[in-house]
């Protein structure tokens, strides 16, 4: 008799990394203890003897509230951490491995350019899955014809390029990256002339391929449409061609776009993939990538069945979340686009009930994101409609049962077709459930923040997994601008879910555990830091220059209080950056990435998610360009700061900075005077000077064309005189 099938999956708690983090948790929650210990005493004091001003000394406590209260919620990212570890190897037979639709998004091909959003296609359609089990959809949220003959192109040249990833057991999916590697193919077809000989024909075919997208790219702006028709055609052999079967599904999606008529961006873009892939497909699973997001590895949809085929935990799981991964980093992380920080942050989220939704890069069940569990018959079939929508198709599609009616040719009869087009209208959602909770139930309507789905999916768990060969690759920001504008876009749209009735503090606890909800409060709120970070890189500078002590001596005991907790979380982000395997570097881009996003981004998005609010600001989203500047490129690979970034991202930064370079030298002298009282207040000062060299050499001491303009520099000094002059005011209160 058979013993039990080995499993497909295992998980490992990270024993050494739990220790620490508890340890770290304990002392430096008693420090910080003794810190508020001290604030209080102090404050009864100062409102008796009038010693120091009361107004910054509370504004000072306000601001390390604030600090405490996000180390609290972080720290139920670092109670069990743990690794997830798959063996693709167990697996059934390609014939018991369900079927997957791949959602790919775009939207400009002026931004995103044809060659990198085909390669994307291209790449998931060379996924190593049985090809009658998978497809791939393209929603063209421009309604581009240059998008819609690049598609076709795709088409083309897949014809040739799957069954020879396929045949020669290529570990690189997508053939950009494949053609530019150094990889060969599977070490048995080593030295083969029939691979050398069929090589070289692929890598005419790409030239090929990358010509007519240059050619059919010309005024791609002009293309893009926001007023258009839905369209939708599935990719076919006009020819008849037998081998039709050996290659997945392709398909393209044009949804309705009217003005006038919200669309809700990447989070509409999925609900009309959802709806429309239904009827043709029907896939119980669907992997979620953005345009610039490749397949890199072609294991990754089988790495996902290792969750969704384990018996033990399949019926629980909502979705299985892969890493962003990049293939344009440099050397130096400048900009933080390896987002390791978020991906620190994962590893612990794993040992709850599963990681955050990331927006792209992975694979969820239909049934958790409908929400529907097991429909029984005798539903009434208007209430579905009034969840749904009012297409029979559709709703038929909810059933375990349904199968689609994609004719053997693939093309749709005119009967679907005219059901496609109803599915991807855009009044379609009107007067539904699904449209009224406005995406916070299935997908938000904020662009980006798709994360909210997590709070709303009940009773399921999810999944992180980080495998040594990266799935998917995509292309990180390489200058500040795209990285401000980017981090702000993101900022914005949870902090709308935070301000929100779905806000985790309130709407999670019921839903999940109270560490998780802790998790997502963290990620939601994480804008809020703006007033500490103001409140610290203000008042101590300000009260440094007037001789006004907020710290205790460096004689007084409680001295070390305020050390420790400063030096044990500088060593705890240390300890972590080494343990993910970065450099010791990436400790300071790292905290410059999050001093930045603290004083400019999460001020924007918190004042545009309060306008948005009182419905005074309208949502509005620009893409972050895909397409290289040469000198910022070079700039980036060598690690040098590009500031060529928007006059209000950059100027909260330059006069905090200026503030604190003056309190600085300025502040010395008092220093002497005032013997050891103002030392912690010199050293924080100091500590933002130093960890932000950048923005000095930015303003001061660089020449060339990426540079901080004189205008900027100037307009910050005002700006911080400003800031200074009102401050002096705080000395009376």
């Amino acid at each position: 008799m058979d013993g039990p099938s080995p499993p497909l999956n295992a998980r490992r708690v990270l024993t050494k990394d739990l220790i620490l983090n508890r340890l770290y948790m304990l002392l430096n929650g008693i420090a910080i203890l003794a810190l508020f210990y001290y604030r209080a005493t102090t404050l009864l004091r100062i409102i008796q003897t009038r010693e120091t001003p009361l107004l910054p000394y509370l504004i000072v406590i306000f601001s390390e509230v604030m600090f405490t209260f996000f180390w609290l919620l972080y720290q139920a990212y670092r109670w069990k951490p743990v690794k997830l570890e798959v063996y693709p190897e167990r697996l059934p037979g390609d014939e018991k491995l369900p079927p997957v639709d791949v959602f790919i998004c775009t939207a400009d091909p002026s931004k995103e350019p044809s060659l990198g959003v085909m390669n994307t296609v291209v790449s998931a359609l060379a996924l190593d899955y049985p090809p009658d089990k998978l497809a791939v959809y393209l929603q063209d949220d421009g309604g581009s014809y240059v998008t819609l003959n690049a598609i076709r192109e795709a088409w083309k040249f897949a014809r040739f390029w799957v069954p020879f990833r396929r045949k020669y057991e290529l570990k690189i999916a997508c053939p950009a990256a494949y053609l530019s590697s150094k990889e060969s193919a599977h070490e048995k077809f080593i030295g083969s002339n029939e691979f050398a000989a069929e090589k070289k024909i692929i890598e005419k075919k790409y030239a090929e391929f990358e010509e007519a997208l240059e050619k059919n790219s010309v005024n791609a702006s002009a293309s893009v449409s926001r007023d258009h028709p839905p369209l939708i055609e599935v990719m076919t052999d006009e020819n008849g061609d037998s081998d039709l079967k050996e290659m997945p599904l392709l398909v393209y999606i044009a949804r309705e776009k009217r003005p006038g008529h919200p669309h809700h961006f990447k989070g509409g873009a999925l609900n009309v993939l959802l709806r429309v892939s239904a009827v043709i497909t029907n896939a119980p699973y669907f992997l979620v990538l953005d345009c610039d997001m490749y397949c890199h590895n072609p294991l990754s949809a089988r790495l996902a069945m290792c969750f969704y085929l384990d018996p033990k935990i399949a019926p629980k799981i909502a979705w299985v979340q892969f890493p962003q991964k990049f293939h344009n980093l440099s050397e130096h992380d400048i900009y933080g686009g390896s987002l390791n920080a978020i991906y620190k942050s994962a590893i612990g989220f794993d040992g709850l009930q599963g990681p955050n939704l990331y927006g792209c890069n992975f694979v969820m069940t239909r049934e958790s994101i409908y929400g529907t569990g097991k429909i029984e018959k005798d539903v009434d079939l208007n209430q579905l409609k009034k969840t749904f929508g009012s297409s029979n198709e559709f709703i038929k599609s909810l059933y375990k049962s349904y199968k689609p009616q994609l004719l053997e040719d693939r093309k749709p009869s005119a009967e679907l077709q005219k059901e496609l087009q109803l599915l991807a209208s855009c009044t379609y959602d009107n007067g539904t459930d699904w449209g009224e909770e406005v995406g916070y139930r299935y997908f938000t309507v904020v662009e980006d923040a798709i994360t909210s789905l997590s709070l709303h999916c009940k009773g399921w768990i999810s999944v992180y997994i980080d495998p040594a060969s990266p799935c998917f690759l995509g292309a990180t920001t390489t200058n500040l601008n795209d990285m401000l504008v980017q981090q702000t876009r993101w900022a914005f749209g949870l902090m709308q879910i935070g301000l929100s009735r779905f806000n985790p503090l309130i709407y999670g606890p019921l839903r999940m555990s109270i560490l998780e909800s802790l998790c997502y409060a963290y990620n939601f709120l994480e804008s809020l830091y703006v007033f500490p970070v103001y409140g610290l890189a203000i008042i101590p500078p300000i009260c440094l220059l007037y001789g006004i002590p907020l710290y205790p001596k460096v004689s007084d005991p409680y001295f070390i209080v305020f050390a420790f907790i400063f030096l044990s979380s500088r060593l705890k982000h240390v300890q972590e950056t080494i343990a993910f395997g970065d450099p010791l570097r990436n400790t300071v881009y790292e905290l410059r990435v999050w001093m930045m996003k603290s004083v400019a981004c999460y001020f924007y998005a918190i004042l545009n998610a309060i306008l948005d609010k009182i419905g005074l600001h309208e949502a509005n989203f620009s893409l972050t360009s895909k397409v290289v500047d040469d000198e910022q490129e070079t700039r980036f690979k060598q690690g040098i700061y590009d500031f060529q970034v928007s006059t209000m991202l950059l100027v909260p930064l330059c006069s905090l900075y200026i503030l604190n370079l003056a309190a600085f030298i300025i502040g010395m002298a008092r220093l002497f005077q005032k013997n050891d009282e103002l030392l912690a207040q010199a050293v924080l000062s100091f500590f933002v000077v130093i960890v932000n060299y950048h923005l000095l050499e930015g303003m001061f001491l660089r020449k060339d064309k990426g540079r901080i303009a004189a205008s900027v520099t100037l307009l910050s000094i005002a700006i911080s005189a400003i800031i200074l002059g009102c401050g002096s005011l705080l000395i009376f209160y």
